[in-house]
């Protein structure tokens, strides 16, 4: 973890180069949120089957001619998905699922080159700060890995299965997300560092700083957890609440042996702890938030505890609707599309609290109040 940053006064230290830096980052960020959007597209529409070869640079263009529409769907009849979930689809079909995937793989490539090119072209002008550079390698490097684990998530679907498996799936969202948290982080810091202030942490607010990180880990948890019951189907499955095929807690939660297999391919299970973790983060986001409100007059501080708070509700509000919906379209994308707003909105808080202007929370240290 950085602790402390000092902006220089050599050349691309300025407010302009941080600012202009930041927007990039901030860029591909936003890429990177559709990327898990088309990403869910992808996925409920079971579409991420439908290019069963992967090809870095040639596949970049789709098919042109009639015939080679009937290469590649030639290509889909020959795995499980098609003889057991689609036999009988016809080519128009056939393009409705090929164009989500296409256009997943697509803006992968996209987010690619517009992360490479520019991070050259900084660094080449000397507008990047010496502190960032190598996390800014090694961000292009998780992003390398990912395409890697997209490819390695679909062959899981392409031989025995009709479908990706799900812990493949669950890797391929979190290393996206983890790409999104740490490269918005970055971008964060630089609000600081672009105008030549220090970060550091406050001493006084290290409790708050383990509670926020607490809250952010659980967050990725819980975005794991939603990976799996994707993977599984499990939203398909008791579409009720708050009982749970009738009960708070469902009996048949081990059903399977031996038992650890339960909680990422047990359907019940799998759905059960996605609700229980949402219960526990969403208390948790609460807690902190009241404490942070009552703590400190800092508006940025204030206002970012404000906004996890609603965040918080609305999220889980829109994973109900998904639920009781039987898992639409629209529900689920904005279900998961918002998972991001909420994570990004825990990535600022640790930024917040470790920056120049983070409060002391004096009010509320125990020195204080025995005093």
């Amino acid at each position: 973890m950085i602790r402390a940053i000092h902006s220089g006064n050599g050349q691309g230290t300025g407010l302009e180069n941080g600012r202009s830096v930041r927007i990039w980052l901030y860029f591909i960020c936003l890429l990177i949120f559709g990327m898990v959007v088309v990403g869910g597209a992808t996925r409920l529409t079971d579409s991420g089957l439908s290019i069963t070869e992967w090809k870095p640079v040639h596949g970049v263009i789709p098919p042109l001619t009639h015939m080679q529409w009937l290469e590649d769907f030639e290509k889909y009849k020959q795995i499980p998905q098609y003889k057991q979930m689609n036999l009988g689809m016809s080519l128009e079909e056939f393009k409705t699922i090929f164009w989500w995937e296409w256009a997943h793989r697509l803006l992968g490539r996209t987010i690619g080159l517009f992360f490479f090119i520019p991070l050259v072209w900084f660094w080449v002008r000397g507008r990047l700060q010496p502190w960032i550079k190598p996390r800014l390698v090694f961000a292009l490097a998780l992003g390398g890995l990912q395409g890697l684990i997209g490819w390695w998530m679909v062959s899981s679907g392409l031989a025995e299965r009709v479908d990706v498996s799900q812990y493949r799936l669950a890797v391929h969202l979190s290393i996206a997300l983890i790409l999104f948290a740490y490269l918005f982080y970055l971008a964060r810091l630089l609000k600081w560092t672009a105008r030549g202030e220090k970060i550091t942490g406050d001493v006084n607010s290290d409790a708050f700083t383990r509670m926020s990180w607490a809250i952010l880990l659980l967050l990725f948890l819980q975005l794991f957890m939603g990976a799996l019951v994707a993977g599984l189907n499990a939203g398909l499955t008791f579409n009720t609440w708050p009982l749970m095929d009738g009960q708070v807690v469902p009996s048949g939660l081990l059903a399977m042996s031996p038992w650890w297999l339960n909680f990422t391919e047990n359907v019940m299970t799998v759905q059960f702890q996605h609700r229980v973790t949402a219960y526990v983060l969403t208390g948790l986001i609460a807690f902190q938030s009241y404490r942070v409100m009552r703590g400190t007059g800092n508006l940025d501080l204030r206002k970012n505890a404000h906004w996890i708070a609603i965040a918080g509700i609305v999220q889980v509000a829109l994973g109900v609707v998904t639920l009781l919906g039987h898992v639409p379209l629209d529900r689920a994308l904005l279900h998961q599309g918002f998972a991001v707003v909420l994570l990004a909105l825990c990535v600022d808080q640790l930024v917040l609290l470790r920056g120049a202007k983070a409060p002391s929370f004096a009010a509320l240290s125990p020195q204080k109040k025995e005093a």
